[in-house]
């Protein structure tokens, strides 16, 4: 049951700060909504995060026991190598 109310709370965290940080007019968006898209996809230790000149935000971050170079499309998609 408290997983349930800790997953509704990620959710909620989660939503907040997406709605306080919005895309820029050129489409990025900032560095926060990277760093919570990444969250809340489970990365963890979320670290490095630098944003290109077209906009995709690259980072380090851990995602269970292992650290994955990620990169954060301004569009939403996130790939992990």
């Amino acid at each position: 049951m408290s997983r349930i109310f800790l997953a509704l709370a990620l959710i909620l965290a989660a939503g907040a700060a997406s709605a306080q940080t919005k895309p820029n007019p050129a489409g990025t968006i900032g560095s926060a909504d990277a760093k919570v898209r990444l969250q809340t996809l489970g990365y963890k230790d979320v670290h490095d995060l630098r944003r290109g000149a077209d906009g995709h935000w690259t980072a380090k971050a851990t995602r269970g026991s292992i650290e994955k170079s990620v990169t954060v499309s301004p569009r939403g998609p996130v790939v992990a190598r």
